[in-house]
């Protein structure tokens, strides 16, 4: 365990994408980005591995890399900027401004030069390339909280809202979208699975809902608290390394192990597992995998604390 950014809302955490290593990044309400460098040693400074900047005026809401150029690290806040820092060249630049607050970022998976990102209820292309917006489409009635790409078909992506739905969509006919997955409330994340065949949305109506991608009909709804209240980030849940867990955190500190078993002609999801540790002090709020090493869990508290779950 680590802080890594002073002591306020973790919103947003990524592993970034090194095949060698393990380093954190998150950012916070106050518009800090910190890493971690879980690897490291005690440097004469002694940060332990730990390094801390302020490149955004307002809330990070998305930290992203990409695995083709992970030394290219972008992020977003509230206060509408996209910001590039590259780690090669050791700086921070700000390549967008935006008039209205960013609250999600997404990289293409087919080209890391191509950001998606949400500006207020507006989904938005920014080619790093042309260094502008390029497309802008109206998606949905209120602000977009996710942005994620199908893992195999890089045309289609989903979004959630806090109109209370989660939209599936057509890169080639955005028009309308492919399907509208509703729920009760604000929904927080809405992400696919490592193979593509289901996507997982998070709301505050207190549900986890899983839904095949193949066919829509076929779902699960999970009930789970999500009341996290004014102090700490939502809950966004996310899938691990396969299309069978889903990891979420809980109020009591721990973390909740969502099973999902998805058949020809039904689905269906279970919550008979926890992670729970002495050492996790904080309630577990947002979370990211290590692409590469199984079993490496990296979960962030509203305390600006960050952890570390290995699997034995």
């Amino acid at each position: 365990m680590r802080r890594v950014v002073p002591a306020d809302r973790i919103l947003s955490v990524r592993i970034l994408p090194l095949v060698d290593r393990t380093v954190v990044a998150v950012g916070n309400k106050l518009g800090n980005i910190g890493f971690w460098d879980v690897d490291g040693v005690v440097v004469d400074d002694g940060a332990d591995g730990v390094f801390e900047y302020l490149p955004h005026r307002g809330p990070v809401g998305a930290i992203v890399a990409h695995p083709a150029t992970p030394q290219k690290i972008y992020s977003c806040s509230y206060e509408g900027e996209i910001c590039l820092l590259d780690l090669e060249k050791g700086t921070f630049n700000m390549i967008q401004v935006s008039d209205y607050p960013i609250f999600s970022l997404c990289q293409a998976p087919n080209s890391p030069s191509c950001l998606y990102f949400g500006e207020g209820n507006d989904l938005k292309l920014f080619d790093e390339r042309m260094g502008k917006v390029s497309t802008t489409w109206n998606s949905h009635d209120n602000r977009i909280n996710s942005i994620d790409f199908h893992p195999e078909y890089t045309y289609m992506l989903a979004t959630s809202s806090t109109d209370g739905t989660a939209r599936i969509w057509d890169l080639r006919t955005m028009k309308e979208s492919l399907k509208v997955l509703e729920h009760g409330r604000s929904v927080q994340s809405a992400y696919f699975s490592p193979s593509g065949c289901m996507v997982a949305s998070t709301s505050l109506d207190d549900t986890v809902r899983i839904f095949s991608v193949d066919n829509f009909d076929i779902s699960h709804i999970m009930k789970h608290n999500n009341k996290t209240g004014r102090w700490l980030s939502t809950f966004k849940a996310i899938w691990g390394w396969n299309d069978t867990d889903l990891f979420i955190g809980n109020m009591a500190r721990a973390i909740d192990i969502i099973s999902v078993d998805l058949n020809d002609d039904s689905l269906s999801a279970t919550n008979n597992a926890c992670l729970e540790s002495e050492h996790m002090t904080a309630i577990p709020c947002r979370f990211s995998a290590h692409p590469y090493k199984v079993g490496h869990l990296a979960c962030a508290s509203s305390g600006g604390k960050v952890f570390i779950w290995t699997r034995a």
